[in-house]
């Protein structure tokens, strides 16, 4: 295996390509992890952390549909999903690059 922070930066910042594309936030770093897991030191726990990162993010857009109808809290909530899908890939990108091991909140654990 061999250490490339990098590419591990690169999978974090990944996920923001739905912000250029409208999609893809979950699909990219998903195609990187499974061809470079065995590859690059510790892409596993990284890319594991991502794409439970992205389906949880899955998991509350599907929560807030129905609360709009609750005096508008989806909307609220769409928001603050919006927010933290940026901001979270940002700063573990940054985390990574400084040797650090991030970890994304609010996470469900789908994948060990």
């Amino acid at each position: 295996m061999r250490q490339d922070n990098q590419l591990l930066v690169i999978t974090h910042l990944s996920q923001l390509i739905t912000l250029v594309t409208g999609f893809g936030s979950l699909l990219v770093p998903l195609i990187i992890w499974i061809t470079q897991k065995d590859k690059v030191y510790k892409m596993d726990d990284h890319g594991k952390n991502i794409i439970n990162f992205q389906l949880s993010l899955i998991v509350y857009c599907i929560i807030c549909i129905p609360l709009i109808l609750l005096l508008g809290l989806g909307i609220v909530g769409f928001i603050i999903l919006g927010i933290i899908s940026m901001v979270y890939p940002i700063v573990n990108a940054i985390k990574t690059s400084n040797g650090e091991t991030p970890k994304y909140p609010f996470s469900f654990n789908f994948i060990n």
